[in-house]
């Protein structure tokens, strides 16, 4: 029983350590300079068309679901007439 709870904790150490298998390059200054050059363009669109695509969908959705929440409170709010 010690010894697999050993294994385990010796297992857990190596899945866990610090060095990672990949080293992946640090892209966060391009973003930045990206974002912060004062271009005339908001943020949400600077990266090109998806963005702007995403940002309409999102902002349509968001409208038609406000509209559609208030549809069914005004529905809900009158009664129905009972035959």
């Amino acid at each position: 029983m010690l010894r697999n709870l050993l294994a385990l904790r010796q297992i857990a150490q190596r899945t866990t350590s610090t060095a990672s298998r990949r080293q992946f390059e640090n892209r966060v200054p391009e973003k930045q300079k990206l974002f912060q050059e004062d271009n005339g363009v908001p943020v949400h669109p600077k990266c090109g068309i998806a963005d702007a695509v995403l940002y309409r969908t999102t902002m349509i959705l968001k409208v038609g679901g406000t509209a559609y929440a208030m549809y069914e409170l005004a529905l809900a709010s009158f009664p129905k007439e009972q035959d």
